[in-house]
């Protein structure tokens, strides 16, 4: 009976050991997405100046800067999984390059202090949001671990713990992540 109930008392304990971990994992990369969205939303509010300062230069690309609107309509109001929501920022990002590369196109706005300060603003809120999804993607990853290694996945899903998404810009920053192609002819 003893031995039973040291059995039973030591289940208990790792049981508790093991959610609690779990719990302190699963707050992390809550934590992590809190800050992916905080670089996000300072990105969103800046988009506009940016965009209002490109168009006083060329305001014959109005296709392109219904985009990038659309684009960021669209990524702030994403919602549902990991992966819709990656998919809706890395368009936006694609956006953002086309909106830049229109911007090298004029001389007089790549020298506006105004736009310069905005683009040297949107490439460190760029980085930031680079880092916050490392960041994120490593708790995520670590999160995911704990749920699937022993003994934790003996109690992890009848305690409600899951697999979790990574954020993944998947094709569209693939793309943007490779050099363009130029031809001068």
């Amino acid at each position: 009976m003893t031995v039973f109930l040291i059995l039973v008392v030591a289940v208990a304990l790792l049981a508790i050991v093991t959610y609690n971990r779990l719990v302190a994992l699963r707050q992390n990369r809550k934590g992590a997405f809190a800050d992916i969205d905080v670089q996000l939303k300072q990105r969103y509010d800046l988009i506009p100046n940016l965009v209002s300062t490109v168009k006083g230069y060329a305001s014959h690309e109005k296709d392109l800067f219904e985009k990038v609107t659309q684009m960021r309509a669209a990524a702030m109001n994403t919602g549902g999984s990991m992966a819709d929501r990656a998919k809706a920022e890395g368009a936006l990002s694609g956006a953002l390059m086309q909106l830049m590369a229109v911007a090298e196109n004029y001389p007089d706005l790549k020298a506006n202090q105004n736009f310069l300060s905005l683009q040297s603003e949107l490439s460190d809120i760029e980085n930031k949001i680079a880092a916050a999804r490392r960041f994120f993607n490593n708790a995520t990853d670590e999160y995911n671990t704990a749920v699937q290694q022993f003994p934790a996945v003996l109690f992890a899903g009848s305690m409600g713990f899951k697999t979790e998404e990574f954020f993944d810009l998947g094709e569209e920053r693939k793309q943007l992540s490779q050099a363009p192609n130029v031809n001068f002819q």
